[in-house]
């Protein structure tokens, strides 16, 4: 059932058609707000828009390369055109450490066996991407004076550990990107935030076969953990809260501190 919490909230949601960006697409849209879908993928995109659909969910999807100024471009004029306005920016698409090393967990690499083509391409989606999107959404932040930006993040243990690179330093760079960003547009009253689920997540960036041999005491997080923060993050509560790291599991913990310090 839709409740309206956040009826007339418009965002674009990039890499949605699966993981952590389709819960958080789903989370919004059960709240009411629009959305505009993004991925590479349109097979996947158009399948994760009718289950949205199917809930009757206000969405709509558009193929978009984060990598690609034309791409991102794009769907800027699609915001234009049919909406005029956009409330919330998430910045999620990405690509893990299976696509450098399929055994990343089991036999991780260190980064000299890394190939250039593989960090590249890696760190152009993660951290490049994240800088596009931004760099082409905020004029039009600036012009209709209020927008916000949510940037998907992950553990700081990810970005040190054996093995992790370039999925360590695209994460660690999107951090300092989303920081130094909060602070170019503060005087703008344009709000950006760090998302992060808080622990190790149900999606595609974790192998099947590794799945199946976690320990029994060990649980993934469901990417639904991401669904309150989302929200709060979405609606007018959190208008001028910025440049906050907000992790996912510890998301009432952070609210009341949040409360007692203001």
């Amino acid at each position: 059932m839709i409740n309206d919490q956040l009826k007339g909230k418009r965002v674009l949601i990039t890499g949605a058609s699966s993981g952590l960006g389709f819960a958080i697409a789903k989370a919004l849209g059960l709240n009411g707000a629009s959305l505009l879908i993004t991925a590479r993928n349109l097979d996947k995109l158009d399948n994760s828009l009718k289950e949205l659909k199917e809930i009757q969910i206000d969405a709509y999807s558009l193929e978009m390369d984060v990598r690609s100024e034309q791409s991102i471009m794009n769907s800027v004029q699609w915001i234009e055109k049919h909406w005029g306005t956009l409330d919330l920016l998430i910045n999620n698409a990405g690509i893990g450490m299976r696509t450098v090393n399929p055994y990343f967990l089991t036999e991780p690499k260190p980064f000299f066996e890394v190939s250039g083509t593989g960090f590249r391409d890696l760190i152009e989606t993660n951290l490049t991407g994240y800088f596009l999107v931004a760099k082409a959404f905020v004029p039009f932040f600036i012009r209709q004076k209020k927008g916000k930006i949510t940037n998907i993040t992950m553990n700081h243990e990810t970005m040190k550990r054996k093995g992790f690179i370039p999925y360590g330093p695209s994460r660690a760079g999107a951090e300092s990107l989303s920081l130094i960003m909060a602070e170019d547009l503060r005087d703008y009253q344009i709000d950006v935030n760090m998302l992060l689920p808080g622990g190790a997540t149900e999606t595609g960036m974790i192998p099947d076969e590794f799945k199946h041999s976690l320990p029994k005491n060990f649980k993934l997080l469901s990417p639904d953990i991401m669904a309150e923060p989302i929200v709060f993050l979405a609606g007018d509560e959190s208008n001028g809260i910025t440049g906050q790291r907000i992790i996912a599991s510890q998301f009432n913990d952070w609210k009341q501190n949040l409360a007692r310090t203001n």
